[in-house]
């Protein structure tokens, strides 16, 4: 009985993905990641009105425009305050953890995420979002739902193929909670966070998904989060050309809000380091700055679903449209950078609306005869920047069909987020979230090929002086008099190219003592170094074919 046990147990441990058993863990964390989902939105819900009293938050930004300045001034600065506080006191590095944590989680630490970190991740962007950061609330949610894999990886102690899959349940039902999209969750934990389809993925994913999305229509009932008005169709073979322009109008703008924001970042930062200004003032200086432009501009606070809601109705006028996407761009900016919190769906959303709507206000005024609503290229503006930002053009699409329930303009869409995609990948490494990444020197937008070396520590492959076939001390002695040694700490990422630098067949690895002077720990031997390499590249591509 207890072999039997035993035997189920590792099973599920090491093939938890191909299990019956392992659906059912998928069913039960899908559940929790909706209710961590709906949770989270009601709690901003909650903060949000009692912090401006608007009676509903969707309608934030009007009931901001009745309010007296020095409060709308205020609200984010002090909200700011107190998320500096908390990153000050419960983050190692005094930043908010994101979706790129998540990816990073996924690719380099089995499918988990940091919890202290991370909890204290969320709390900033609970409080950013609800005093009128603007930035989203879905990216927090996803940060969430992995903190919840995690602990369940952690408590089964799965590998990291089940990590991993866990990780990619709760992503889905996240998603599919906050959007009531259970197709587009599940494409998005597949195409953004795991960045790759499995088969032996998909079917735990799928019925995770369902379950947040079961969850959120038993809260919200079956609802798109946007109403479009009447019927919307293209004028199929005159149109399209129009399609593939405003697809690479908006990639271009979601290029510009990424370097903006990457932008902002570093000035920031040299500003704090030249004035000296401690890091846990950052984010109550950028809610300052941000006050102060909502004084006139409300319309720039909070998640932004109102204005959206303008622009794919159309009740915006064309300079309107244009103010509005050129000012989300700088809000975005510096509540990014100024380290407060929150996704950036959301505002690529906002963002991509209103670009589509300017651009149709001007392609229907020239041509009025050859156009269909004007409308519609707010909706196709609004998946061609998001999923330029998100760099994931297959998920944004049907979540921009979900979000407005509307399949009859499918092509528009489409077209529009296959240019907007192509251009703007060529432009940032993928996405946002990848270029993130990449400028924290974490290289996963080139693939396994690229991060797996990353993964190594030379202590882990080095052969120690007591091993078998080690290399002769004498022999490392030498290289090292000779500057060719590797620290121990060093990753294979580092060491590789030393040997093919160096067409030495191994380098000796020191540490440093007390005085600095190198102290022999053993050998890395290019063909040890090769093996751990290929067998890691073995082992990605056993798990994304599986």
């Amino acid at each position: 009985m207890r072999r039997a046990f035993g035997q189920g147990w590792d099973l599920l441990r090491h093939k938890g993905p191909s299990q019956i058993q392992f659906w059912l863990i998928a069913l039960v964390l899908g559940i929790v990641s909706g209710l961590i989902a709906i949770g989270f939105r009601a709690a901003i819900e909650w903060l949000q009105t009692t912090v401006y009293g608007t009676p509903h938050v969707n309608t934030l930004h009007s009931f901001a425009e009745e309010l007296p300045w020095y409060f709308i001034l205020m609200i984010p600065a002090f909200g700011g305050i107190v998320v500096g506080f908390i990153l000050h006191h419960f983050t190692p590095d005094g930043r908010v953890q994101s979706v790129a944590d998540v990816i990073e989680g996924a690719a380099l630490n089995d499918g988990r995420v940091e919890r202290k970190a991370g909890v204290a991740s969320a709390m900033c962007s609970w409080i950013t979002l609800s005093t009128g950061g603007s930035t989203g609330r879905e990216g927090p949610v996803v940060h969430l739902a992995a903190l919840a894999s995690s602990w369940v990886a952690n408590a089964l102690k799965v590998d990291g193929v089940t990590g991993r899959d866990l990780l990619g349940c709760a992503v889905a039902a996240a998603v599919s909670a906050s959007f009531n999209a259970p197709i587009a969750g599940a494409l998005f934990a597949l195409e953004v966070i795991l960045r790759h389809f499995a088969l032996h993925a998909f079917a735990p994913i799928v019925v995770a998904s369902a379950a947040g999305t079961v969850i959120s229509r038993l809260v919200y009932g079956d609802v798109t989060e946007f109403a479009l008005p009447g019927t919307t169709t293209v004028e199929f073979y005159l149109e399209l050309p129009a399609f593939f322009l405003l697809g690479l109008v908006c990639g271009v703008v979601a290029v510009v809000m990424m370097r903006a924001i990457f932008f902002a970042d570093d000035v920031e930062t040299e500003l704090q380091n030249r004035l000296k200004l401690p890091y846990w003032l950052r984010p109550a200086v950028a809610g300052l700055l941000l006050g102060g432009i909502a004084v006139f501009f409300p319309h720039i606070i909070g998640v932004g679903y109102e204005t959206t809601s303008l622009a794919l109705t159309g009740n915006l006028l064309l300079h309107e449209a244009f103010i509005f996407a050129v000012l989300k761009v700088f809000a975005v900016s510096l509540t990014v950078a100024g380290r407060m919190g929150g996704g950036m769906f959301s505002p690529s959303l906002m963002v991509g609306a209103l670009t589509g709507l300017t651009f149709g206000h001007i392609a229907t005024g020239l041509f009025p005869d050859m156009s269909s609503a004007f409308t519609l290229y707010a909706l196709a503006g609004m998946g061609a920047a998001a999923a330029a930002v998100l760099g994931a053009p297959i998920s944004t699409t049907l979540i921009v069909f979900e979000l407005t329930g509307d399949w009859q303009t499918g092509l528009a869409v489409m077209v529009s987020v296959s240019m907007s995609t192509a251009l703007a990948s060529r432009l940032v490494d993928r996405s946002f979230f990848l270029t993130q990444l990449e400028r924290r020197n974490v290289h996963l937008a080139a693939g396994p090929q690229a991060y797996l070396l990353a993964m190594f520590r030379v202590q882990g492959v080095m052969r120690r002086p007591t091993d078998e076939n080690a290399a002769d001390e004498q022999a490392c002695r030498d290289l090292i008099e000779q500057g060719l040694h590797v620290p121990v700490d060093a990753t294979l990422e580092t060491a590789l190219p030393l040997l093919d630098r160096s067409d030495l067949s191994f380098l000796p690895v020191i540490s440093r003592d007390e005085n600095n002077a190198p102290v022999l720990q053993g050998a890395l031997f290019h063909v040890d170094a090769l093996k751990a390499y290929n067998q890691a590249l073995a082992a990605t591509a056993e798990e994304e074919h599986s």
